[in-house]
């Protein structure tokens, strides 16, 4: 298990585990990211990354990115 943010690009992921407080928990569900679900790195740039999951494409900040474990 490792953080979405060190996931190689264009490799699809599963989510294992979202860790957070249960605000960031229930704002990272609201997006999509919820534990079984599929997640593709679409591009990082400096940390931050562009992600497919449920077919729509998604900005994260590399702290959002480290709570989602894959």
């Amino acid at each position: 298990m490792m953080p979405l943010a060190l996931a190689d690009i264009g490799e699809e992921n599963t989510v294992k585990r979202i860790g957070g407080s249960a605000e960031v928990k229930k704002h990272l569900e609201d997006l999509g990211f919820s534990v079984g679900s599929t997640v593709t790195v679409i591009s990082s740039i400096n940390g931050n990354l562009i992600v497919n999951v449920k077919e729509t494409r998604l900005a994260l900040n590399e702290d959002m990115a480290r709570k989602i474990m894959v």
